[in-house]
């Protein structure tokens, strides 16, 4: 029996989703014309790489991340952090004005010079996903004796 997902939410969920993306989609082109970041390297790419970041957490109604999101990402990624710790690893990247994590304040901080945890975690994790090899080419041939 499913655990209580919601079922027939499924739908109104995906289109949640992707308003969620259009939203995104919308702050990244805000950043893509921002002088500020003009000089940024990759920085359309980056942009899209964050979106698509963002969007793994389960967002709240407003399109935020927010302290079960928080924790749930985190123990995804195999580290989780207890209540204290992601109060202050929400505080770092929203410099204490809010409870939540939005869009804009989650690129600042990738973008930014500073070492949130939560960004030395996302880059962990990039590095993490990316050494393990992704060959240039089709993927290699498998055969039925090397799968699990």
């Amino acid at each position: 029996m499913p655990s209580n997902q919601n079922v027939q939410g499924g739908k109104a969920f995906g289109l949640l989703k992707a308003q969620q993306r259009d939203k995104l989609e919308e702050i990244n082109q805000e950043f893509m014309e921002d002088q500020k970041y003009k000089d940024e390297e990759d920085l359309a790419e980056k942009l899209d790489s964050f979106k698509n970041k963002y969007a793994e957490f389960d967002l709240n109604d407003n399109g935020e991340i927010d302290m079960m999101g928080l924790k749930r990402m985190m123990e995804k990624l195999g580290v989780p952090k207890t209540h204290l710790e992601m109060k202050k690893m929400i505080s770092e990247v929203t410099g204490g004005s809010s409870e939540t994590i939005n869009y804009r304040d989650f690129v600042k901080m990738m973008l930014g010079k500073r070492s949130a945890v939560l960004k030395l975690v996302m880059m962990f994790e990039d590095k993490a996903n990316s050494t393990t090899c992704k060959p240039d080419g089709p993927p290699p041939k498998r055969d039925i004796a090397s799968l699990p």
